[in-house]
């Protein structure tokens, strides 16, 4: 179930764009104000769910400025509201703000976006590949990873399931 934006929203960060989309609200928040956002909407409107954080990578879309974008959705689990909120990044600098000192189950969450698109979450606790091995050294769903991948795969041993 998708909320309005907090009454109080543009008074305490008037950076932050709102919009809604197919009947759910979107936030839009620059990264130097993501922790203290997502402290208000848990601490003052009970957003006290990450239900869920992902990536995106704009490459060569439709004039995109920017070329990630990392989506959060927060939940109230006592209403069953959500929002989305959203904050982009470009390259060469990746590094986002971590909000495990806010919700401790974003944890893996960033690790997982940190493996496959290469966003480096500051102040992360355990700042390491999730999905693949540690010696991999590309971020797979970027869109600048070639299909095939680059040969990698070959050099890594073949686990069997009775191994694993």
């Amino acid at each position: 179930m998708s909320v309005p934006a907090p009454p109080d929203l543009n008074e305490r960060f008037p950076c932050v764009t709102c919009s809604e989309f197919r009947g759910d609200t979107r936030l839009v928040v620059p990264r130097d104000d993501l922790v203290a956002l997502f402290k208000f909407l848990r601490d003052e409107h009970h957003f006290d769910l990450l239900v869920d954080l992902t990536c995106v990578d704009y490459l060569k879309y439709r004039g995109a400025e920017n070329r990630f974008g990392l989506i959060y959705i927060v939940g109230d689990s006592r209403s069953a509201a959500r929002l989305t909120v959203r904050t982009f990044v470009n390259e060469p600098d990746t590094v986002v703000p971590s909000v495990t000192s806010l919700w401790r189950g974003a944890n893996w969450l960033e690790r997982e976006v940190w493996d496959l698109f290469g966003i480096t979450f500051d102040g992360h606790p355990d700042h390491r590949r999730i999905l693949l091995p540690e010696e991999f050294t590309a971020h797979p769903l970027r869109k600048d990873y070639p299909l095939q991948g680059l040969g990698e795969r070959h050099n890594f041993p073949t686990i069997t399931r009775g191994e694993a």
